[in-house]
């Protein structure tokens, strides 16, 4: 007989846990359902979940049905996918997609606990460009929904390095099985690339003065392999900015730095418009897609195909106007107030 004691959790130093592997009770929403409430309640999202975002205005547009075929494109925690479901019984199928080696087995084994299957939830690791071979399997499908934004899980986990507000590897990859990271990217590539890049993929204004550093720093044999070691270089550039203004200048450039890295990493314009284009062809007659987007480079190429589509007698509505998280939503998720909801409607 085994008389060891069991082990007890480690404790954290403090009265609240800060570090991400701390937050037990965050990250264990179904043994700890108050707290993880309490979280929510003050404006944030718990470690190791995330919350979806237009919940309602996209089930509100999609009108899914029972007995219909569709597919979430971006799995993610699967809170969409969550809602979708109550409304394909009896008969309905729903097609998912996600590259996350680490939170699809999650979310597979969440969603199979509330009673969605294989039998009627059919998840597929892949990328979502991948529309066509969804729908060569499926047949043409009812509905589709794609969230571009990064999960919480994602952001909040200072392994995947997504933020420059922990420190962790420079990574940024959605996959970290595949391709190459932010940081290995940015030992190879040039000043004038480079500047390009931050430009293009986030419109940031420092772009020059950012790339230059960057490069001059990997050249003297610096090292940029942490997210707060970019942080630093991105913070020592803006020096110069007005003391008044300096600190939330930094924060922005590191967003948008960020943010660039990280769509150029894991080729999300690129990956962005295969879909797009391919997205006709997968829907049905009459069928349905919406699409939440979170910055200007994914807004503008949505807009563009949807119209061109639409001009083409494609698509037979597109939305006038991108649709806005309620300003209660934004309130309560500050991660939902940069979103913007677009659709269309096949002809």
């Amino acid at each position: 007989m085994d008389d060891q004691k069991p082990k007890r959790r480690v404790r954290y130093k403090g009265t609240h846990p800060k570090a991400f592997k701390e937050k037990y009770k965050e990250l264990q929403p179904e043994q700890y359902a108050g707290d993880v409430e309490k979280v929510m309640q003050q404006g944030r999202t718990p470690a190791g979940m995330h919350r979806s975002i237009c919940v309602d205005e996209i089930m509100e547009f999609l009108q899914i049905s029972p007995g219909q075929t569709g597919l979430d494109a971006t799995l993610g925690y699967g809170g969409h996918s969550l809602e979708i479901l109550k409304c394909l019984a009896p008969g309905g199928i729903l097609y998912a997609t996600d590259v996350d080696p680490f939170e699809l087995p999650k979310t597979t084994e969440r969603l199979e606990a509330l009673g969605y299957g294989p039998d009627v939830l059919k998840i597929r690791k892949m990328n979502f460009s991948g529309i066509d071979e969804i729908a060569a399997e499926a047949g043409p499908l009812n509905f589709v929904l794609a969230d571009l934004g990064v999960s919480s899980m994602q952001i909040d986990n200072p392994e995947r390095g997504f933020s420059f507000k922990i420190e962790g590897p420079l990574d940024l990859r959605l996959n970290p099985t595949s391709g190459i990271s932010a940081a290995d990217l940015l030992k190879t590539i040039s000043q004038d690339l480079l500047e390009e890049l931050l430009t293009e993929n986030a419109d940031e204004p420092y772009s020059e003065l950012i790339a230059r550093a960057i490069v001059y720093k990997i050249k003297e044999g610096g090292a940029i392999e942490t997210t707060t070691q970019l942080q630093e270089i991105i913070a020592e550039v803006l020096e110069f900015v007005s003391a008044s203004i300096r600190k939330e200048e930094t924060k922005k450039s590191c967003q948008r730095c960020f943010q660039a890295l990280r769509i150029e990493v894991n080729n999300e314009f690129g990956v962005l418009e295969e879909f797009l284009e391919k997205l006709p062809d997968a829907l049905a007659p009459g069928g349905r897609v919406a699409i939440l987007s979170f910055h200007s480079g994914e807004d503008r190429r949505v807009k563009k195909s949807f119209q061109q589509f639409f001009r083409e007698g494609i698509y037979s509505e597109v939305a006038p106007d991108p649709i806005r998280p309620s300003a209660q939503e934004s309130n309560t998720n500050p991660r939902a107030r940069s979103a913007k909801l677009r659709w269309a409607v096949k002809a």
